[in-house]
């Protein structure tokens, strides 16, 4: 079932960060629609891939514990996480060490996507197939929602899965092939060691923070 439309849908993020010290976008949501689509590459506690695609004025986020594969035998878990604003999707550098998600995030693929069939209907149903025109991934996939946890866990997982196509390719692992930024061209260490601008929005440009 889809989310009121006067619902705050960042009201988690907001609640996680501390704006004052960390350099993420603040939280506000978009009034336009679009097609956005980017994966960040995110050395947190562990070491993850963050797939986010905008729809109804956000980034609707997953973490994909060893980043997305090529190969459709590979189902690659993706935790949902907070919705993001769409100025996320423009972040790279470092989040302080103490703040929620703390460490170096990479722009490691951009690009546009689009539905096959409904968003809501898909996400409602934890089936949500989808077309890629980025950079790095292309072609068709799909994100399937796994069933509950017996054990009462509260995360909410699924499964990122490449379907085959033209763009699939048997045991081709692209996080493996591709270890710079398609922003900026920075490795995860120049990242965290650089002071260079890293995302702005129309009202502001901030910079990476030197590490703690």
């Amino acid at each position: 079932m889809a989310r009121a439309k006067d619902e705050d849908l960042l009201a988690d993020y907001k609640a996680k960060r501390d704006f004052g010290n960390t350099p993420e976008p603040g939280a506000t949501r978009a009034r336009k629609k679009g097609d956005s689509f980017v994966i960040q590459k995110h050395a947190a506690r562990r070491t993850h891939f963050d797939f986010r695609l905008e729809h109804d004025g956000v980034l609707k986020s997953w973490a994909v514990t060893k980043g997305p594969s090529l190969d459709p035998s590979q189902k690659r878990l993706a935790v949902r996480t907070e919705d993001h604003p769409l100025d996320y999707g423009g972040f790279e550098g470092v989040i302080p060490k103490g703040e929620y998600g703390g460490g170096p995030v990479m722009l490691w693929d951009e690009g546009s996507w689009e539905p096959i069939g409904d968003v809501d209907e898909g996400l409602a149903k934890g089936d949500l197939k989808f077309r890629l025109h980025g950079q790095r991934l292309k072609g068709d996939w799909v994100l399937v929602r796994m069933k509950k946890d017996r054990s009462g866990g509260t995360r909410e997982n699924w499964l990122l899965i490449k379907k085959r196509d033209e763009h699939a390719g048997d045991g081709d692992e692209p996080t493996e092939d591709y270890d710079t930024s398609v922003r900026s061209g920075r490795t995860m260490d120049e990242i965290e060691k650089g002071d260079v601008p890293v995302w702005s929005s129309n009202k502001a440009q901030k910079k990476t923070l030197a590490p703690e």
